[in-house]
């Protein structure tokens, strides 16, 4: 395994559109917050872990974790959740040598999400889970040495796309299996809570 601590940032701070708004990874899951799934996941694979939110961070307290607002003014999706994450690890794990970035909405990601993603970045500055031929960028591992490149493209240069802004450096992709179920099923609407229900059986 490639030395070095890793630090880790859920990302809570998305719009919600599509549930109506508000805070989506407080939706109720089998009688808890998705939230408290994601920590659970998250939490044991690294060194230290930070809540990535904008607005109050009173309604987070009951989490027991720090909760990082963006350091870039507006609304600027995952990516400001990254650059944030990022400044957070330089601050509080100076010796990190990844920061693990993972949703709030997608409560069965896999628990060994970060040591796979480590074996597959031993060459790379940034790993992204993919699964189903599909790549899921929001559950990545990043060199905490890009954030002023990050810095620099979000502000300077308007930069959105998370796997656009990573097409820059060496980028890895790890792929999970979807068997029984995909493990990067996410919550986006309604419906998807009665499905998430369902495969939380399912979950060993």
């Amino acid at each position: 395994m490639p030395e070095g601590r890793v630090a880790g940032v859920l990302l809570a701070g998305g719009l919600a559109r599509r549930m109506g708004g508000g805070d989506k990874c407080l939706l109720q899951l089998a009688g808890r917050p998705m939230l408290a799934h994601a920590i659970d996941r998250l939490a044991p694979q690294v060194a230290a872990l930070a809540i990535n939110a904008n607005g109050d961070p009173a309604r987070f307290a009951g989490f027991g974790l720090p909760v990082v607002a963006d350091i870039v003014e507006g609304f600027a999706g995952p990516l400001a959740g990254v650059l944030t994450g990022m400044a957070w690890a330089r601050e509080t794990l100076p010796d990190a040598a990844w920061l693990a970035t993972a949703a709030t909405d997608t409560p069965f990601f896999p628990t060994d999400l970060v040591a796979r993603l480590r074996l597959g970045a031993r060459d790379a500055d940034v790993a992204f889970a993919a699964s189903a031929g599909r790549t899921h960028p929001v559950f990545g591992l990043w060199r905490p040495a890009l954030l002023d490149d990050l810095r620099r493209a979000l502000i300077e240069e308007d930069e959105r796309k998370i796997d656009r802004f990573a097409g820059r450096y060496r980028v890895a992709e790890v792929a999970f299996a979807t068997d029984p179920f995909d493990p990067f099923f996410n919550v986006n609407r309604p419906e998807d809570l009665d499905e998430a229900l369902r495969l939380s059986e399912l979950v060993e």
